[in-house]
């Protein structure tokens, strides 16, 4: 995943290198959790199940074999070039010790980071209105999009 240029100085100086001892040496070019490799075109349903080539199995988001999905599959079929990254499990940029470390691809990566991003979501929506309400007035009850004072005339709202 790309850092922010604003998040760079989180990371430590040697990140770059980190980065690749983790997904490349420590994790065999190979997601930690659900074992897809790095670089390769995988074939995948869209739910996690996704087809390994060097077994021949499907495979389920964590990487255990599951039985073959039903008949109507050839229409949900996807392929996808996998890309690991080095994810930090705790969150936190500031912590690269090796055990909160983990090679992810992009599935994996979504999924754990999922409520990070929803709850950074929420904040960013509650400091966005805080400074419209600051600025501009009261929003009206029912989550509208625009204060009271500027809905319906000619004036721009910019947040």
């Amino acid at each position: 995943m790309l850092i922010r240029p604003e998040h760079c100085w989180l990371y430590p100086i040697d990140w770059r290198e980190l980065s690749q001892l983790v997904r490349f040496r420590r994790a065999k070019r190979r997601c930690d959790h659900c074992h897809r490799p790095h670089g390769k075109v995988v074939v995948h349903l869209g739910d996690g199940r996704w087809w390994d080539p060097n077994r021949s199995i499907w495979r389920d988001g964590r990487g255990r074999r599951v039985r073959l999905p039903g008949d109507n599959i050839i229409a949900s079929i996807r392929s996808t070039r996998v890309v690991l990254a080095c994810a930090h499990l705790d969150h936190d940029p500031t912590n690269s010790a090796q055990y909160n470390l983990a090679a992810l691809c992009q599935r994996c990566h979504r999924v754990h980071d999922a409520t990070e991003h929803r709850r950074r979501r929420w904040s960013n929506a509650f400091r966005r209105r805080a400074r419209g309400d600051l600025f501009a007035g009261d929003y009206p009850r029912g989550g509208g999009g625009q204060p009271a004072r500027t809905r319906g005339t000619s004036e721009s709202w910019v947040v």
